[in-house]
C-alpha cells in the first residue's frame, strides 16, 4: 500500500540540489523518522508509528532523496506484496510501492515525489517485477496519472478513500516485439510457395521444426547471436546443439544428425566454437554430419538438425480449455556473463541425462508442445497460443521456477531445458525425475497472454499475436 502524503504546500523559493539514491542504514533511520512526522503527526493516519511487517522484510528496498548535506528530504520503499507472499510462499514478481513521503519544506516545485516514484518503477524493473502497484490517496492520484500509472480499483484505508494504481510492466511484450513480431512480414515472400512443405506445411507453420513431406524426417535450424559467439565461443557452440535438440524434442523427434555453417575471423576462434559444438554433439549423442566453414569473416554460427518421428507433435495443437503445463529442469544457475537472460541447466548434466530429457515429449505425446526459446516462457506461450488459434492465461504462482531467479527474469529468459505443453486438464503425461512439471494455466478463446495472480487479478503480458503467422 502506497500511503502518499500531501505533496502540496509551501514550495521553496528555489529548489536546493538533491539526488535520489538507495538508502543506507543511516538514511533508513531518517526516512522512518520522516514517515512518523508526516503520517502520524501531520496527517494522523497512524497512532504512535507507521511501522509494519514490510519494514521487517529483508527484501524491502528503500530509495531516498538527499540534499548536498546528505539530509533525507523524502523516501519510498518497495517490497514483495504481502498478499503474494502469503499465497505463494515465495516472491512471484508482484511488488508494491509504499510509504512515499516528502518533507514539508521540500514539497512542491522541487519534484521530489515524482522523482521517487520514477526511481521506484525503474528499480522494480531491475528486480524483475512483473506487477507493481500502489494504493494512493485520492488527492494524489493526478501525480500518478501524469507518470503513466493506471487506476484499477478503489479502497478505503484508515477511513480515507484511496485509488489502486498499477504501473504498466511491458517487459514480456517488449521482448516479443523485439524478437518475434516482424516474422510474418519477413517470411511473406515464402508464402508464395503453396506446396505442402511451405513454412512447415499445414498444421506446422511457424513450428519448432518442419516435417519433410513424404518422409519421417523433421528438420530444425537455429542461428546463434553474433554477440554471444564473440563473448563465449565454446558456449555458443554448445548452445547451437542445445537449441536444435530442444526444437526436435518439442516435435517429439529423435535427433539423428547436425549440419553447421560457421564464420570466424581466425582459425583459432573457429576452433573454439567447434570445440563447443563437438562437446554438445558428444553429450547429446548426435553426430555432426558436415557443414561449411568460412574464415576471415565476422563470427557467425547456424546449425541445422535432423530428427525422425512418424508422428510429429505440433506446436499449434492446443485448443481453448486445454491446460498449459511447463516442464523445466530447475538445476544449474545463471550463465556467467548472461545473468537474467540465460539459465544454464545443461552443462552440468551427463550425456545420459540430456538424452533422457530429449525424449520426454516423444514419450508423453501431448496435444501441443513448444520448447521455451529466447522469447521466454511468456513469449513462447504467446507463440503456442497463436499457432493454436487461442490465447492463454498463465498462473504465475504455479509456474515451476528455480530458487534465486526473479520472476521477470525467469519468465523472459532462455531456460536451458523447458517445454510448454497442452492437454485437456489433468491428462498431461509429461514427466521426468530430472525436471519439474506443473499445470500453470490454460488456453483461452481471448487472444494474447495474460498473467493471473493469487488475488484473482489478471494483467496483460502480450496483447495480441506474437508473430503474425496466425493459426498453424
Amino acid at each position: 500500500m502506497l500511503d502518499v502524503p500531501t505533496l502540496t504546500g509551501a514550495a521553496l523559493p528555489s529548489a536546493a540540489p538533491w539526488t535520489v539514491r538507495p538508502a543506507e542504514p543511516r538514511h533508513v533511520t531518517a526516512y522512518r523518522a520522516l514517515r512518523r512526522d508526516v503520517f502520524v503527526a501531520e496527517q494522523g493516519l497512524f497512532d504512535g508509528h507507521d511501522l509494519d511487517r514490510t519494514d521487517e522484510d529483508d527484501r524491502t528496498e528503500v530509495l531516498v532523496a538527499v540534499d548536498a548535506a546528505d539530509r533525507v528530504l523524502g523516501g519510498v520503499r518497495l517490497a514483495p506484496a504481502v498478499e503474494a507472499l502469503e499465497a505463494a510462499g515465495r516472491d512471484i514478481g508482484w511488488w508494491t510501492g509504499s510509504r512515499l513521503v516528502v518533507a514539508r519544506g521540500a514539497r512542491g516545485a522541487a519534484g521530489i515525489g515524482a522523482a521517487l516514484v520514477r526511481a521506484a518503477c525503474a528499480r522494480a524493473a531491475e528486480l524483475g517485477v512483473l506487477r507493481f502497484e500502489a494504493t494512493v490517496q485520492v488527492r494524489n492520484r493526478p501525480l500518478f496519472d501524469r507518470l503513466g500509472w493506471q487506476a484499477w480499483g478503489t479502497a478505503d484505508v484508515q477511513g480515507r478513500p484511496h485509488v489502486l494504481m498499477r504501473w504498466p510492466v511491458t517487459r514480456a511484450a517488449d521482448l516479443v516485439a523485439a524478437t518475434k513480431s516482424a516474422l510474418a512480414a519477413l517470411v511473406e515472400p515464402l508464402r508464395e510457395h503453396t506446396g505442402p512443405a511451405a513454412l512447415g506445411g499445414a498444421g506446422f507453420v511457424g513450428d519448432d521444426g518442419a516435417p519433410v513431406p513424404g518422409t519421417d524426417v523433421v528438420a530444425a535450424c537455429d542461428a546463434i547471436l553474433p554477440a554471444m559467439i564473440e563473448r563465449d565461443p565454446e558456449w555458443a557452440g554448445w548452445c547451437a546443439v542445445l537449441v536444435n535438440v530442444n526444437d526436435l524434442t518439442a516435435m517429439g523427434a529423435q535427433p539423428t544428425g547436425l549440419m553447421d555453417a560457421l564464420g570466424a575471423p581466425t582459425p583459432s576462434f573457429a576452433r573454439r566454437v567447434l570445440n563447443g559444438l563437438h562437446s554438445g554433439s558428444q553429450a547429446w549423442g548426435v553426430p555432426v554430419l558436415g557443414g561449411h566453414t568460412q574464415l576471415g569473416v565476422p563470427a557467425s554460427l547456424s546449425v541445422t538438425a535432423l530428427g525422425r518421428t512418424d508422428r510429429p507433435v505440433p506446436g499449434g495443437g492446443g485448443r481453448a480449455g486445454h491446460a498449459l503445463s511447463l516442464t523445466a529442469d530447475l538445476s544449474g544457475g545463471w550463465r556467467r556473463g548472461f545473468e537474467g537472460r540465460q539459465w544454464d541447466s545443461t552443462s552440468s548434466r551427463t550425456g545420459a541425462e540430456l538424452r533422457h530429457l530429449a525424449g520426454t515429449v516423444g514419450a508423453a505425446r501431448p496435444h501441443a508442445a513448444k520448447d521455451v526459446s529466447m522469447a521466454g516462457v511468456v513469449g513462447t506461450t504467446a507463440m503456442l497460443a497463436e499457432a493454436s488459434g487461442t490465447g492463454a492465461t498463465i498462473d504465475v504462482a504455479a509456474v515451476p521456477a528455480p530458487d534465486g531467479a526473479a520472476a521477470g527474469d525467469w519468465l523472459t529468459c532462455f531456460p536451458g531445458f523447458a517445454m510448454l505443453t497442452t492437454d485437456p486438464p489433468g491428462t498431461g503425461r509429461m514427466t521426468s525425475p530430472l525436471a519439474t512439471t506443473a499445470e500453470c494455466g490454460e488456453l483461452t478463446a481471448e487472444p494474447g497472454v495474460r498473467l493471473r495472480w493469487p488475488d484473482g487479478e489478471t494483467t496483460a503480458a502480450v496483447d495480441g499475436p506474437a508473430t503474425g503467422l496466425g493459426r498453424a
